[in-house]
């Protein structure tokens, strides 16, 4: 596969976004597009962040990450939480550094709060205050989360309204805010930074049952490949707990859950129908979040020639 014109006559670098649901080929057509560009890839991937979480998060293999460079991958432990405006911060800034190369970013991934973040700019939000989050904690342990609910519901009922009432990780953000701020995170909300202009290509299935067969397919790959023993290594670390941001990635939490319920069990032999389960929920909801953004140039990930319309697809906005 080759591009039609000489790249020297009309390679205009600019940062590209390449999104899409799991499964649809994302990694595989970023490749592609570094045989004949100068790619980096910036990785829009709430997954991907963590060391030591290979096989669930489909991971580049070592070769794909030695063939190119890649960035926000690997870059906290599982115990850590890594937000949406981190990622902001961090992948303006390596299209800065990229381009500053002489390279093309290529932002590829599903994480669609990124997306949407890194969009439509963000709220000035106070950092997290780990003492404070541990206060909450405490409280939780000892009253239970739906009481912070109601809490929150009435420091700033526009946030606990959208909230159930055991969403831990948002509730105890939420209060974090309200404490640290002052004022409401709905509030907040409101007053936004910039977002960028930058151009994105998604990759969508025409016929979801594709999309369902592949991800079935490749959810038993992960399996066969050692997902419940790099689970069970994750789990004898003893600082990890199903509430972190890390355990609840799917496939993570499934397998998590069927331990929990033990090897013999019912559970554990239904996981590979849950992981599915799981995975096709996550890509019906980054659909949901692509029809939200109507810039987005589609691109049917099912089409035979789904990589060289991406690539022309390319082509034409270096050429813009």
């Amino acid at each position: 596969m080759a591009l039609p014109v000489a790249l020297g006559t009309v390679l205009k670098l600019r940062p590209i976004c390449i999104a899409g649901p799991t499964g649809c080929g994302k990694t595989a057509a970023a490749l592609a597009a570094a045989e004949l560009l100068p790619v980096e890839i910036i990785s829009v991937d709430s997954a991907l962040v963590y060391r030591g979480m290979d096989i669930g998060t489909a991971k580049p293999t070592k070769a794909e990450l030695a063939a190119v460079p890649h960035h926000l991958i690997d870059i906290i432990e599982p115990t850590e939480a890594y937000s949406a405006a981190e990622f902001v911060r961090d992948a303006r800034r390596l299209a800065d550094e990229i381009l500053a190369r002489g390279r093309l970013p290529l932002l590829v991934g599903g994480t669609m709060l990124y997306f949407k973040a890194l969009f439509d700019g963000l709220s000035d939000m106070p950092q997290a205050d780990e003492a404070l989050r541990a206060r909450i904690d405490a409280r939780a342990a000892a009253e239970g989360w739906p009481a912070l609910h109601a809490e929150l519901a009435r420091l700033d009922p526009v946030t606990a309204a959208r909230l159930a009432p055991n969403d831990s990780q948002r509730i105890q953000r939420a209060l974090e805010v309200c404490t640290l701020a002052g004022r409401p995170m709905s509030e907040l909300h409101q007053q936004r930074s910039e977002g960028v202009d930058w151009p994105l290509l998604s990759l969508e299935p025409k016929d979801r049952a594709w999309l369902h067969e592949r991800l079935a397919l490749r959810f038993e790959q992960m399996l066969a490949a050692g997902l419940v023993d790099e689970v069970k290594a994750l789990r004898a670390r003893g600082d990890l707990t199903p509430d972190l941001p890390s355990m609840r990635c799917v496939g993570y939490r499934q397998a998590w859950e069927a331990l929990d319920a033990g090897l013999g069990s019912g559970d554990f032999a239904a996981l590979p129908e849950r992981g599915i389960a799981a995975t096709r929920q996550l890509a019906k909801r980054q659909i949901t979040w692509l029809r939200s953004m109507p810039q987005r140039q589609v691109i049917a990930c099912d089409e035979p020639d789904a990589q060289a319309a991406l690539l022309a697809a390319m082509q034409r906005l270096l050429a813009a």
